[in-house]
């Protein structure tokens, strides 16, 4: 499956049956603790937030589900700051059996766009 583009994306935000999974720290998610370089700290308007090191120490696929929380069926599209935490969250979240794929552009690419929304 292709990663997502940002205008995909955008044009999705809302749509049912997609969660939008964040797997930056909290801090980074509640825009305390971005990186400096970036124009705007903060969210995509209505994503999860679980850290892909939660992820990653998660026991097997049912643990993952629980801590996604996103229905049977759903489409999960990930990200992080520049595409390589939410790269690695992709794999987890596949074998847990989620559709997922990878906004590679991620929140460097988001926050820069002044015409995105954010939270």
């Amino acid at each position: 499956m292709s990663d997502v583009e940002r205008h995909e994306l955008a044009r999705r935000l809302g749509e049912e049956g997609l969660v939008v999974l964040d797997v930056r720290t909290p801090a980074e998610f509640r825009g305390e603790a971005g990186y400096p370089s970036d124009a705007r700290q903060g969210h995509l308007p209505g994503a999860r937030n679980v850290d892909v090191r939660d992820l990653l120490a998660a026991a097997d696929a049912a643990a993952i589900r629980e801590l996604v929380g996103a229905p049977d069926g759903a489409e999960v599209i990930a990200y992080c700051h520049s595409g390589g935490r939410s790269a690695v969250a992709v794999g987890l979240l596949r074998a847990a059996g989620y559709d997922a794929r990878n906004y590679v552009g991620s929140w460097c690419e988001w926050a820069a766009s002044p015409d995105l929304p954010i939270e």
